[in-house]
Protein backbone atom coordinates (compact mmCIF):
# COMPACT_ATOMS: atom_id res chain seq x y z
CA UNK A 1 0.00 0.00 0.00
CA UNK A 2 1.35 3.42 -0.87
CA UNK A 3 0.66 6.70 0.85
CA UNK A 4 0.85 7.83 4.45
CA UNK A 5 -0.72 5.80 7.25
CA UNK A 6 -3.32 7.77 9.13
CA UNK A 7 -3.84 10.16 6.19
CA UNK A 8 -4.20 8.23 2.93
CA UNK A 9 -5.52 5.16 4.71
CA UNK A 10 -6.34 4.30 8.33
CA UNK A 11 -3.16 3.76 10.34
CA UNK A 12 -2.82 0.95 12.87
CA UNK A 13 -1.09 1.70 16.15
CA UNK A 14 -0.41 -0.03 19.44
CA UNK A 15 0.07 1.34 22.92
CA UNK A 16 0.58 0.07 26.44
CA UNK A 17 -0.25 1.21 29.94
CA UNK A 18 2.86 -0.18 31.65
CA UNK A 19 2.70 -0.66 35.42
CA UNK A 20 5.68 -0.94 37.75
CA UNK A 21 5.79 -2.99 40.98
CA UNK A 22 4.33 -0.03 42.94
CA UNK A 23 1.32 0.30 40.62
CA UNK A 24 2.56 3.46 38.89
CA UNK A 25 2.26 3.90 35.12
CA UNK A 26 5.03 4.84 32.71
CA UNK A 27 4.58 7.90 30.49
CA UNK A 28 6.77 9.73 27.99
CA UNK A 29 6.62 13.40 26.97
CA UNK A 30 6.31 13.89 23.21
CA UNK A 31 9.20 15.79 21.67
CA UNK A 32 9.62 18.38 18.90
CA UNK A 33 9.64 15.86 16.03
CA UNK A 34 6.50 14.02 17.16
CA UNK A 35 3.79 13.89 14.48
CA UNK A 36 1.21 15.53 16.73
CA UNK A 37 0.40 16.67 20.28
CA UNK A 38 3.98 17.88 20.86
CA UNK A 39 4.81 18.40 24.54
CA UNK A 40 1.96 16.23 25.82
CA UNK A 41 2.57 13.14 27.95
CA UNK A 42 1.66 9.80 26.41
CA UNK A 43 1.62 6.09 27.13
CA UNK A 44 4.30 4.44 24.99
CA UNK A 45 3.42 2.97 21.64
CA UNK A 46 3.80 3.32 17.93
CA UNK A 47 2.93 2.11 14.49
CA UNK A 48 2.43 -1.52 13.54
CA UNK A 49 4.68 -2.58 10.66
CA UNK A 50 3.23 -4.58 7.77
CA UNK A 51 3.07 -8.28 8.67
CA UNK A 52 3.89 -7.65 12.35
CA UNK A 53 1.61 -9.13 15.04
CA UNK A 54 0.20 -6.49 17.42
CA UNK A 55 1.81 -8.01 20.53
CA UNK A 56 5.23 -8.03 18.88
CA UNK A 57 4.76 -4.44 17.68
CA UNK A 58 4.15 -3.03 21.17
CA UNK A 59 7.00 -4.94 22.82
CA UNK A 60 9.33 -3.82 19.99
CA UNK A 61 8.26 -0.17 20.23
CA UNK A 62 8.81 -0.02 24.00
CA UNK A 63 12.18 -1.76 23.75
CA UNK A 64 13.36 0.51 20.88
CA UNK A 65 12.09 3.78 22.34
CA UNK A 66 12.66 3.21 26.07
CA UNK A 67 14.93 0.16 26.55
CA UNK A 68 12.28 -1.58 28.63
CA UNK A 69 11.04 -5.17 28.61
CA UNK A 70 7.37 -5.72 29.35
CA UNK A 71 4.96 -8.57 29.85
CA UNK A 72 1.51 -8.02 28.36
CA UNK A 73 -1.25 -8.81 30.84
CA UNK A 74 -4.46 -8.06 28.90
CA UNK A 75 -5.96 -5.96 26.12
CA UNK A 76 -7.38 -2.73 27.53
CA UNK A 77 -9.30 -1.88 24.36
CA UNK A 78 -9.34 -0.74 20.76
CA UNK A 79 -9.70 2.98 20.16
CA UNK A 80 -10.38 5.29 17.23
CA UNK A 81 -7.97 8.20 17.27
CA UNK A 82 -8.96 11.16 15.11
CA UNK A 83 -6.46 13.99 14.80
CA UNK A 84 -6.51 17.37 13.02
CA UNK A 85 -5.81 17.47 9.29
CA UNK A 86 -8.01 14.41 8.62
CA UNK A 87 -5.73 11.91 10.32
CA UNK A 88 -7.30 8.62 11.52
CA UNK A 89 -5.65 5.83 13.50
CA UNK A 90 -7.02 2.70 15.12
CA UNK A 91 -5.00 1.83 18.20
CA UNK A 92 -5.01 -1.33 20.29
CA UNK A 93 -3.90 -0.63 23.85
CA UNK A 94 -2.60 -3.27 26.23
CA UNK A 95 -1.99 -3.27 29.95
CA UNK A 96 1.45 -4.60 30.80
CA UNK A 97 3.94 -4.92 33.61
CA UNK A 98 7.53 -3.73 33.52
CA UNK A 99 9.80 -6.77 33.85
CA UNK A 100 13.25 -5.43 32.97
CA UNK A 101 15.44 -2.74 31.51
CA UNK A 102 15.99 0.69 33.03
CA UNK A 103 13.61 3.17 31.34
CA UNK A 104 15.48 5.66 29.18
CA UNK A 105 15.00 8.08 26.31
CA UNK A 106 16.36 6.33 23.21
CA UNK A 107 14.99 8.86 20.68
CA UNK A 108 15.55 12.34 22.21
CA UNK A 109 13.94 14.25 19.32
CA UNK A 110 10.72 12.26 19.72
CA UNK A 111 10.72 12.20 23.54
CA UNK A 112 11.84 14.89 26.00
CA UNK A 113 10.92 13.28 29.32
CA UNK A 114 9.88 10.05 31.00
CA UNK A 115 8.44 9.15 34.37
CA UNK A 116 6.37 6.86 36.55
CA UNK A 117 3.09 8.32 37.81
CA UNK A 118 0.29 7.25 40.12
CA UNK A 119 -2.95 7.04 38.14
CA UNK A 120 -4.44 9.81 40.28
CA UNK A 121 -1.43 12.07 39.72
CA UNK A 122 -0.90 12.06 35.96
CA UNK A 123 0.57 15.15 34.26
CA UNK A 124 -1.99 17.82 33.36
CA UNK A 125 -1.39 17.62 29.63
CA UNK A 126 -1.77 14.10 28.24
CA UNK A 127 -2.57 13.05 24.69
CA UNK A 128 -6.12 12.41 23.54
CA UNK A 129 -5.51 8.67 23.13
CA UNK A 130 -3.93 8.45 26.60
CA UNK A 131 -6.97 10.19 28.07
CA UNK A 132 -9.21 7.58 26.40
CA UNK A 133 -6.98 4.83 27.80
CA UNK A 134 -7.22 6.22 31.35
CA UNK A 135 -11.01 6.57 31.08
CA UNK A 136 -11.33 2.95 29.95
CA UNK A 137 -8.96 1.73 32.66
CA UNK A 138 -10.98 3.55 35.34
CA UNK A 139 -14.25 2.22 33.90
CA UNK A 140 -12.95 -1.35 34.03
CA UNK A 141 -11.56 -0.95 37.56
CA UNK A 142 -14.93 0.38 38.77
CA UNK A 143 -16.71 -2.84 37.77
Amino acid sequence: MTGRPGFDYIGVGVGAVVFDAEGRVFMARRGPTSRNEKGAWDFPGGMVEFGEPLERAITREIREEHGMHIELTYTLGTFDHFLPHREHWVSVTYCAKHVGGEPQIMEPKKCTGIGWFALGELPNRITEISRKNVEELMRQQAR
